[in-house]
């Protein structure tokens, strides 16, 4: 009885008003004191609203207010929107709402907002007898059990719809305080009122230090979670829109006094500690999911769980990047921050340092998916610092080189998606911080001489390099490779280096009548022109750094890089391991040659340097693996026939079976293309920088 008697005592207070003046105004207060006396007539709670005359009489309301503002002036306010400011009846309303009083009013105020901001053109957010209604009836949308949530999602986005339009109203919708950030109030600044027409703006109040628990932040996060597709899509694009405002300073808004960081990287936890990892290979290969697919009218519906919840992952992780790819730059940064610390730190990064294999193949697999579909320049920031800088970085790197054929596999293929990412410390940490010095070079004629003499060492004859040990001479081939021209190498020199490091014996592209390495210049070409588009902005110089006479005496001291290293020493091991492992680890070393930068090509595509002790480069590890192809090819009878055979197998033509020595010929195979592959790729990119 009570809260009636305070109903009514409201509604009585509601019904004070001017002696109307005009018709229109006369007709608006009558409709409004139609719904006021229902509640004041009415003696039966239970009636649904449906059944009243209530639903009719806000209509006619609205449309009054709306026909009234399209005969005004912009600048003046009408009669009939004067009274319902002055008269707090969007208060009446929330309140109304609330009680579900009548049941099922809360969708009829709801409906009564919705239509009001959106078809009334004057802006009507900043005035304190709007936005506080505003602000109420936003904390009871997206409760537990909600009957209403289709009419809660279309209110929140004409919400952020009108504060797209007045950037300005964004402090009123999330409750914070109306001041520059980072500003302090005077006690003059205090004590002023901002008033507008008819219906006045609080005062500013000072700006506290922790963040603001938004209830239309978590409205909207609730309802993205819904049953309903239309619902869960509305949410979504209201978020972007609050995200998307670039106008004042509301970007610094919502990074330094909500908490939208943290529930959006909230949301991706939780959708992460769903994914099945025991499907690895499909974790790793998802396509690309735009955000909005799984809203379309065309989308299936999942075939099991496991891939419903790998659907949600991937399309909140591409709705994210989408958002913080429209976010103004200082929320990018933050909720890029928020995804690492909260999601790859808390929770990836532990996985990937477990002892347990699957964990550490599941997590590697979601990991080098991302990296694939990131896009937003914030999130690819992080991405790119925790793969190089965290605990996790060389754990990653070592298992490119994992007693785990799969765990190896997917190592490679995170490497390889990280080098298609327009980020220059990718390349910069993993190898050219290694090779600026050029201490793999053996020192100039004149240091080495002087480091000899030093010493009281002759001078190193060739044959005691242990990369041209006489296990691993070319004596038995009709081809070894070229000697070390005296003069600058042209393209052709370099071309045939790579060419003839393969014996004629064991080349059996030419049984099939496949083409020589002019046949991967197309490809070589695609592939070149990718790298140089991601390098174009990073500044690189046209020629490597001058060799200094000391530079030979830190040569001991060379250290490749953990990328290059665990790369060199798996290809080492090329004739002994997975066919499709071996295709990956040539794909990531393909790659790498192909960039422009003057280190990389004169470590990785210049046959003819000379290497100081105990350094190594791609060819002369390519030297070494055909020494050891060399003792092993005399295990394999008919050996053309074989390969010819294996050949055949891998096109998928119809071939002989055969086991023996299966893994030892597809290594030949991969070795002879990888050879034609390197020498396309140098025809591809010397007469470039010969230009």
């Amino acid at each position: 009885m009570e809260t009636f008697g305070r109903f009514t005592s409201m509604l009585l207070h509601a019904l004070e008003t001017r002696e109307p003046t005009v018709e229109l105004f006369d007709s608006f207060i009558d409709h409004w004191k139609s719904i006021t006396n229902y509640y004041i007539d009415t003696t039966d709670d239970s009636r649904p609203v449906r059944q009243t005359d209530i639903p009719w009489h806000l209509r006619q309301m609205l449309d009054i207010l709306v026909y009234e503002e399209k005969q005004q002036a912009v600048e003046d306010t009408g009669a009939c929107m004067e009274y319902l400011l002055q008269h707090k009846l969007l208060e009446t309303l929330c309140t109304l709402g609330k009680a579900q009083y009548p049941p099922g009013m809360s969708q009829q105020v709801l409906l009564f907002f919705s239509k009001l901001l959106s078809q009334v053109q004057k802006p009507l957010l900043q005035l304190v007898n709007v936005y506080r209604p505003v602000q109420k009836l936003i904390c009871l949308c997206a409760l537990p059990g909600s009957q209403t949530e289709k009419e809660e999602a279309q209110f929140l986005l004409v919400v952020c719809s009108r504060v797209k339009q007045d950037p300005h109203t964004l402090r009123y919708v999330l409750q914070l305080p109306d001041q520059p950030v980072g500003s302090t109030l005077s006690s003059d600044q205090s004590e002023s009122s901002m008033q507008a027409s008819s219906g006045g703006t609080d005062p500013p109040l000072p700006c506290g230090p922790i963040q603001s628990e938004s209830s239309l932040l978590r409205a909207l996060l609730r309802l993205t979670k819904s049953q309903s597709s239309s619902v869960c899509l509305r949410a979504h694009e209201s978020l972007l829109l609050l995200c998307g405002l670039q106008a004042g300073s509301s970007g610094e808004l919502l990074s330094t006094h909500t908490q939208l960081g943290e529930l959006l990287a909230g949301r991706l936890q939780d959708l992460y500690s769903l994914l099945p990892m025991e499907d690895a290979a499909e974790l790793q290969n998802w396509p690309h999911t735009p955000w909005s697919t799984q809203f379309s009218r065309h989308s299936a519906d999942p075939s099991s769980q496991s891939v419903g919840h790998m659907i949600n992952f991937f399309c909140w992780l591409d709705f994210l990047d989408h958002l913080m790819r429209e976010a103004p730059q200082v929320l990018s940064v933050k909720l890029a921050v928020c995804v690492c610390q909260l999601w790859l730190v808390e929770l990836l990064q532990p996985q990937l340092l477990d002892t347990c294999e699957q964990v550490v193949l599941g997590s590697t697999s979601v990991l080098c998916a991302t990296v694939k579909l990131v896009q937003s320049s914030s999130l690819l920031d992080q991405l790119v610092h925790f793969l190089l800088r965290s605990d996790a970085a060389q754990p990653l790197l070592r298992r490119c080189d994992h007693v785990s054929d799969q765990i190896s596999m997917v190592s490679l293929c995170l490497v390889e998606e990280l080098l298609q990412k327009p980020h220059r410390d990718v390349l910069d940490v993993l190898l050219l911080s290694f090779l600026h010095t050029r201490s793999y070079l053996s020192p100039p004629a004149s240091a080495q001489e002087e480091q000899q003499t030093e010493s009281g060492e002759d001078s190193e004859d060739p044959e005691d390099d242990p990369f041209f040990s006489d296990s691993l001479t070319f004596s038995d081939s009709p081809h070894p490779p070229p000697p070390p021209p005296s003069g600058p190498q042209t393209a052709d020199d370099v071309i045939n280096s790579f060419l003839c490091l393969v014996p004629v014996q064991v080349r059996s592209s030419q049984l099939l009548q496949e083409g020589g390495y002019e046949s991967y210049v197309h490809d070589a070409h695609t592939l070149v022109t990718e790298c140089q588009a991601l390098s174009l902005s990073w500044d690189w110089p046209l020629t490597p750094p001058s060799l200094s006479l000391s530079s030979g005496k830190d040569s001991a001291s060379f250290f490749e890089g953990h990328l290059l290293k665990v790369l060199f020493d798996r290809l080492g091991r090329l004739l002994e391991q997975p066919y499709e492992l071996n295709l990956q680890l040539t794909a990531v070393l393909s790659r790498l040659s192909a960039f422009s930068h003057p280190l990389l090509h004169e470590y990785l595509l210049n046959p003819y340097i000379h290497l100081s002790q105990s350094s190594r480069s791609l060819f002369s590890v390519l030297i070494r693996v055909m020494g050891e192809l060399m003792q092993r090819i005399q295990e394999v009878s008919n050996l053309s026939e074989r390969l010819l055979n294996t050949r055949r197998a891998l096109l998928g033509l119809p071939h002989d079976p055969g086991l023996d020595h299966l893994t030892l010929l597809k290594g030949v195979i991969v070795l002879e293309e990888f050879c034609k592959e390197l020498a396309a790729i140098a025809f591809v990119k010397l007469p470039q920088d010969q230009d």
